[in-house]
């Protein structure tokens, strides 16, 4: 009977024939009684817009069913926000899950942070991780863990928290998130990572310790060729808010992938902060023009270290090619020349916009990065001289001894810091249309952040991550989170079967890469014989 009905009349039409009728009559009521105004508008305008539907050429969804097709688009706009709120378990990672998102809220508030009836994972889950405790722990003073970056050449080193913001650029986030970071990286003594946009006006505002990204784009050092300019760099690097100089080779969420900020977001202040032009299209290239080999990143690296005054100079880098960080590592070994830290970024890192792909499936995990930068510097006798940072999804105190265990000294975190200041993992930081006006240029959105009250939040966020770090460490019987190995830290395997993170991972044997690579991870055996300090390439 449907069917035969529908051979005749599209059913599917139903909604829109509905307000067609409903305008007639209520025409019909207005002209004759004087009342139904507002119906008819109403009814009116969907029958246009149903007319519309039919007529319109880019939408099959609404060519077949005008007006009520528009349902379908107003779901599939607030989806993110159904799933988020209504059907996700609390563990669900998406990419961070609500307990993640409620344990950042909870100690950026300055509420507690403590669980009641037990754990909500599953402690038989394959890759369930803990740390094993001691039945001796140790009582610490202070929670405020710091470490010290600055290798032989540096003459200004940096006592660093091991707990800092990472490298998000004003343009990418708003001013007031800016002003907040930095007041909180103020009150905390934690560093604040420009990101490649450089030094804008609001990071200087507040006076909080800053580590100046330099990325492709030169930003803030650049000439009006484009290309890197030792005056411009100096004249901010010599700035004593200015702790520490990083060189981005590469971000985990979209590594070897540049990018553009359109002409039409380049404001006045953007254009200030990064030296270029208003109005103009503002492009970072996916590689770097000031050098093109590992000799030349070595003697990069120097050059600034010495026009900023000697501060700790490094690079930050998503490792993709293992020979091509061979390759570095030679170039070290052959000049001489070392840097003072390297940042590694995990592909888990987030950013405002990337292609799917790069987000999905280039570049390597911190895991597997920050191990492999760890054994290869240890193979070469160079790991005392140089610091590792670690980058990518840390939110918990635990995120930070695991990655302190498996090689780091110290870790950034981006994601959770924009949590304390509000975040509600909207996943709209492309848009310019962020809700709590984190990560947008919105002049009216980002007045939804109030840079006193955030301030204290990201403030407290990092003083309550690390008065957690501070129990583990004494739950564990040390002294430093330093001291956390991955003889620590537990996996479950499979079902019935644990392993120590230090029986999982691979391990090189100081000075063991300097004899040759026979013997060593296969990594080893296969790439670093044929890696050279004079190209990226292999031979």
């Amino acid at each position: 009977m449907l069917e035969r009905l529908n051979a005749i009349y599209p059913v599917r039409y139903t909604a829109f024939a509905l307000c067609v009728l409903c305008a007639l009559l209520s025409l019909f009521t207005l002209v004759g009684f004087g009342v139904g105004a507002l119906v008819f508008v109403l009814s009116t305008g969907l029958s246009v817009l149903g007319f519309w539907d039919l007529r319109q050429t880019k939408s099959s969804v609404l060519r077949n069913y005008p007006v009520i097709g528009h349902f379908r688009f107003m779901l599939e706009k607030i989806r993110p926000e159904i799933r988020q709120y209504f059907l996700e378990s609390d563990t669900e990672a998406t990419p961070f899950s609500r307990s993640q998102r409620s344990l950042a809220y909870a100690r950026a508030k300055g509420e507690t942070d403590k669980r009641p009836f037990g754990t909500q994972r599953d402690m038989r889950a394959v890759g369930h991780e803990w740390l094993n405790h001691s039945l001796a722990p140790t009582a610490l003073d202070s929670h405020d863990f710091r470490v010290t970056i600055g290798g032989p050449a540096c003459t200004q080193p940096y006592a660093a928290s091991v707990f800092n913001i990472s490298a998000m650029s004003f343009g990418a986030l708003s001013a007031n998130a800016i002003q907040a970071l930095n007041a909180g990286a103020k009150r905390g003594g934690f560093a604040h990572d420009t990101g490649e946009g450089s030094i804008s006006a609001w990071h200087r505002l507040n006076g909080g310790d800053l580590i100046w990204e330099i990325g492709s784009g030169y930003f803030g050092c650049r000439g009006d060729d484009g290309l890197f300019s030792e005056d411009k760099f100096k004249a901010n690097a010599l700035d004593a808010q200015v702790r520490m100089i990083e060189i981005k080779l590469s971000q985990g969420a979209k590594p070897g992938h540049g990018g553009v900020l359109p002409g039409a977001k380049v404001t006045p202040e953007i254009a200030a902060a990064r030296g270029v032009p208003i109005g103009v299209d503002c492009v970072s290239p996916a590689a770097h023009s000031a050098f093109s080999t590992p000799m030349e990143l070595m003697q990069f690296v120097a050059r600034l270290r010495e026009l900023s005054g000697g501060k700790p100079t490094g690079f930050k880098l998503c490792i993709g090619h293992p020979w091509e960080w061979f390759a570095i590592v030679k170039a070290m070994l052959e000049t001489g020349i070392t840097p003072d830290f390297i940042v590694v970024d995990g592909a888990e890192g987030g950013t405002g916009a990337a292609p799917l792909e790069f987000t999905d499936h280039v570049g390597a995990p911190l895991q597997e990065g920050l191990r492999l930068v760890h054994n290869t510097l240890v193979g070469v006798n160079l790991r005392d001289r140089i610091k590792i940072g670690a980058s990518g999804k840390v939110v918990s105190a635990f995120d930070i001894a695991r990655c302190l265990a498996i090689g780091a000294d110290w870790c950034n975190s981006a994601r959770g810091f924009m949590f304390a200041l509000g975040c509600i993992q909207a996943q709209s930081c492309h848009t310019g249309q962020c809700p709590t006006g984190v990560s947008t240029q919105d002049p009216v959105r980002q007045q939804a952040l109030v840079v006193p009250d955030k301030a204290t939040r990201v403030f407290n966020f990092h003083q309550q991550t690390l008065k957690a770090l501070q129990e583990l460490v004494q739950a564990a019987g040390l002294q430093h989170p330093g001291d956390i190995t991955a003889q620590h830290i537990v996996r479950r395997v499979n079902e019935n079967e644990v392993r120590l993170l230090a029986n999982l991972l691979p391990i090189t044997q100081p000075g063991a890469l300097l004899q040759g690579s026979e013997g060593q991870h296969a990594v080893f055996t296969t790439y670093w014989e044929q890696a050279r300090a004079d190209r990226f390439g292999l031979t």
